[in-house]
């Protein structure tokens, strides 16, 4: 009897996805990072598949450096993966048992392993102004960086994991 309701749920969930014209593997491989304004004006509309990494990058508005946070696509899931912030200055720092704190070797630190769902892939984010510079950058070079706040400062904007 269990297994047959074990294999009902099974033949459930591929049908759904039969209908909807994809597999489980096709529906997390095929997610896409967009950034999108309040106004619904898209800044970032990419291709994420699985494993994908990008980071968003800014300056601290009082002492002036550079920040990442860091994340990826895991499964279909978008993962706060790591931080890098060079020094503790007013809300930045490590927060026990939240990642890793390891030095990056030039006074700063890296955050690893925060490994934290975002809830809902998705999250909203004010875009500072061109001074803090809000960007989208990926690790690798594979994109251009993307000025969020040349396009949109002052403005709330989504930053989402979804599919297309």
């Amino acid at each position: 009897m269990q297994w047959q309701r074990r294999l009902m749920a099974l033949l459930l969930v591929s049908g759904l996805f039969a209908e909807a014209g994809g597999s489980l593997a096709s529906a997390t491989a095929s997610k896409r990072l967009t950034v999108v304004t309040e106004q619904g004006d898209t800044l970032v509309d990419t291709a994420a598949p699985e494993g994908s990494r990008w980071c968003i990058q800014w300056q601290h508005s009082v002492e002036h450096f550079t920040v990442l946070d860091c994340y990826r696509n895991a499964a279909g899931t978008l993962l706060l993966e790591r931080s890098h912030q060079p020094d503790f200055a007013a809300g930045l720092g490590h927060i026990f048992g939240r990642g890793e704190q390891v030095s990056d070797g030039e006074g700063g630190y890296w955050i690893n392993a925060i490994n934290e769902p975002v809830a809902n892939n998705r999250y909203v984010l004010r875009v500072g102004s061109e001074a803090v510079n809000h960007r989208v950058i990926w690790p690798d070079g594979e994109h251009p960086t993307v000025s969020l706040s040349e396009r949109a400062a002052g403005q709330r904007v989504t930053i989402a994991l979804s599919s297309p």
